[in-house]
């Protein structure tokens, strides 16, 4: 073999090693939905602690909306809704809706649709982190409709959040009872979404009524579903 092949050669497999050991700092969402990979991550805005609307004045105004505009909401909405839901409020990681021993079997989605600063799809809620990474990319409002028996307030809604369990995380420990210590955090969760709601001037409606498999199978998750609320502008 000639010097200059042999040259060759060991330019070409130093190259192609130099790149296999690039690092690589994972994906990060792209300016447009055909950029987004599976498992980006974004960072949220962080939520505010404090707002003119008081807990009497949004327990005196909460009600269920099935009716919302057609005006897109911003990710500083999606943050505070998100962070009601199940933020983080304590340094050993306790949250804004209580758990039965402190185990959080809840998992929270969120299904975008006409949001501001992000693609439709769905995303999955990290509260330690207070950020969510892709779970599917594209509006997937249309099956997770048919899925909760063809109700529209979840189409018309520029998001929805899913409230899902793992029963297992409470069952651990409490056995049989801990079902009914989940279902318990649920209605303190979806009470956090209503109140937060009413004081970003939001309206929302807490859907108990879909087929569990197609809600998961729509959703391609493995966790029960529990709830759907859909939310927008009213």
């Amino acid at each position: 073999m000639g010097r200059k092949i042999k040259l060759f050669l060991f330019t070409m497999v130093f190259l192609v090693g130099s790149v296999c050991i690039l690092p690589w700092h994972g994906p990060r969402f792209g300016a447009d939905e055909g950029n987004q990979a599976k498992g980006a991550i974004m960072n949220l805005p962080k939520p505010k602690f404090s707002s003119a609307t008081s807990v009497e004045e949004a327990l005196l105004k909460r009600r269920s909306v099935r009716d919302y505009s057609e005006d897109s909401l911003t990710l500083k909405q999606i943050s505070q809704i998100l962070w009601a839901a199940q933020g983080v409020t304590a340094k050993w990681g306790g949250r804004t809706a209580p758990s039965a021993g402190a185990l959080y079997p809840l998992e929270i989605y969120l299904l975008a649709g006409k949001v501001r600063e992000l693609e439709p799809g769905l995303y999955h809620y990290d509260p330690e982190g207070h950020l969510i990474s892709l779970v599917q990319a594209g509006d997937l409002r249309m099956k997770v409709t048919r899925a909760s028996l063809y109700q529209e307030e979840i189409l018309k809604a520029s998001a929805t959040l899913i409230i899902t369990a793992v029963y297992q995380r409470t069952m651990k420990k409490y056995g049989r009872r801990g079902i009914r210590y989940v279902h318990m955090e649920v209605g303190s969760v979806a009470e956090n979404i209503y109140l937060q709601a009413e004081s970003l001037n939001l309206g929302t409606v807490f859907i108990g009524a879909f087929d569990d498999e197609e809600v998961k199978k729509a959703l391609e998750i493995i966790e029960e579903p529990l709830g759907i609320m859909p939310f927008g502008k009213k």
